[in-house]
């Protein structure tokens, strides 16, 4: 009977990392790269352990908070140039807890959508309602006529002021 019990023991052991009994939870559920996370993880014996993921710079390192044994916590950062999702593989116990969870990072718009109010004393709203009516406000053919117009006038207003000097001299 202890023979049967001796061998049963290390079975059920051996049953129990591969049943998935070990979840991590990465909050906040979608991050953009460069973002750091937190890793949970449950179902681990031990108060360390480790994660890590193809998305993380490097394995997290979890530890028990408040040297309890329910959950174990970590960060990680999420590196550049990645996106998808990525299983999470934990290390505690002393063996690896493969697909304990998944990772998912997601690309975020790098340029603002519309103008940022810094500076300019608040002008930036006034600036993207006259990009909206911009074809509207812009010099067209008829204002390019009438600047070259003015412009002749002027250059005649000079010439004939500049032949009068000579005269009277």
């Amino acid at each position: 009977m202890a023979l049967v019990m001796a061998v049963a023991a290390p079975v059920g052991g051996a049953r129990a990392h591969e049943d998935g009994a070990v979840r991590a939870t990465v909050a906040p559920a979608g991050a953009a790269a460069g973002a750091t996370v937190e890793v949970s993880v449950s179902g681990c014996e031990g108060t360390t352990g480790s994660a890590g993921a193809g998305a993380f710079e490097g394995d997290a390192q979890l530890t028990a908070r408040d040297g309890g044994k329910d959950s174990l916590h970590g960060k990680a950062k999420i590196r550049g140039g990645v996106s998808g999702s990525y299983d999470v593989t934990v290390i505690c116990d002393g063996h690896p807890h493969q697909r304990a969870g998944t990772v998912r990072v997601v690309q975020r718009n790098p340029e603002p959508v519309s103008p940022v109010r810094a500076g300019g004393g608040g002008t930036a709203q006034f600036t993207s309602v006259a990009s909206a009516g911009a074809d509207e406000a812009g010099p067209g053919t008829r204002h390019a006529v009438t600047g070259l117009v003015l412009a002749g006038v002027a250059a005649v207003a000079v010439a004939v002021r500049s032949v009068r000097r000579r005269r009277s001299e």
